[in-house]
């Protein structure tokens, strides 16, 4: 995606299972000028994941030294564990002119709009409950007991998408990542992005004074 508007942090929120995980790995995947904040995490990690690139996995003390320093720009407890977004890796990547997505929960996205009013927030839906607790008991990491958590806190979490800019229906999975992508060509086009239009509309004006000059 070529650079139009200055760039902005895009806020991907589901309930767990929707796929927002996947969705967001594409985006990345797909456009250099998009990138990914690595969230902070308590949770143990699984077997494919890997430290510093899924997550930083920190210790119960460590997270507690980053919210004493005022480091996270979100925290939040999801499913009994903490979760939270440096502060600094987000500023950093948007000022060398990256979106940052931040893969998060719905108090995170709250949290994030706080400080970014010009984040872009989506919420990604599952195509029906069926398929999300297919979703969840598919990927075999979580007892029965933890499934059912995470389908109750779903249900908690699904009224917030009123609260968002966008929602995704996670029916098709290549047509819900080029619905992300529309996205965010769309805002990268908005005009509060657009930090050069002055200067382009009087350059534009100068060019046409002095055409219409030559054409008298």
């Amino acid at each position: 995606m070529s650079e139009v508007g200055r760039p902005f942090p895009l806020v991907i929120a589901a309930p767990s299972g929707a796929g927002k995980t996947s969705l967001a790995n594409a985006l990345v995947e797909r456009h250099d000028d998009v990138i990914f904040s690595i969230s902070a995490t308590t949770r143990p990690r699984r077997a494919r994941e890997r430290a510093g690139k899924d997550y930083h996995f920190v210790s119960d003390q460590e997270f507690d030294r980053m919210i004493a320093a005022g480091e996270f720009l979100e925290w939040a407890i999801v499913h009994g564990r903490r979760y939270g977004t440096p502060r600094g890796g987000v500023q950093d990547a948007l000022e060398r002119g990256h979106i940052v997505v931040l893969d998060i929960d719905v108090q995170g996205a709250r949290q994030v709009r706080r400080a970014f009013t010009d984040a872009v927030l989506v919420f990604v839906l599952p195509p029906s409950a069926g398929e999300l607790v297919r979703r969840l008991t598919g990927r075999g990491s979580e007892p029965d007991e933890e499934v059912s958590n995470r389908l109750r806190v779903a249900r908690q979490e699904l009224p917030a998408a009123a609260e968002f800019d966008y929602v995704i229906v996670n029916d098709d999975f290549e047509r819900a990542v080029q619905a992300l992508e529309a996205i965010v060509l769309a805002e990268r086009h908005r005009v509060r992005r657009a930090e050069c239009l002055a200067g382009t509309l009087e350059a534009l004006d100068v060019e046409l004074e002095g055409i219409l000059a030559r054409r008298r």
